[in-house]
């Protein structure tokens, strides 16, 4: 389902309406910290995974 301008228009209006221009980007704030944190905890879990598998290869 594709979207034309209009409809995007559409949807950011009700999107300010609804929350107001003050609370989006604060909205965007969270959303961006809690991106980071995912991302952080997928590294690290990667890391773990690497080294616990050269452990289980030495043995």
């Amino acid at each position: 389902m594709r979207f034309g301008i209009w409809e995007i228009i559409v949807i950011v209006l009700l999107v300010i309406i609804l929350f107001g221009s003050a609370k989006i980007p604060g909205m965007m704030k969270n959303l961006a910290s809690g991106i980071k944190v995912f991302k952080k905890e997928i590294k690290s879990d990667e890391h773990g995974r690497k080294s616990n598998q050269k452990k289980s290869k030495k043995n």
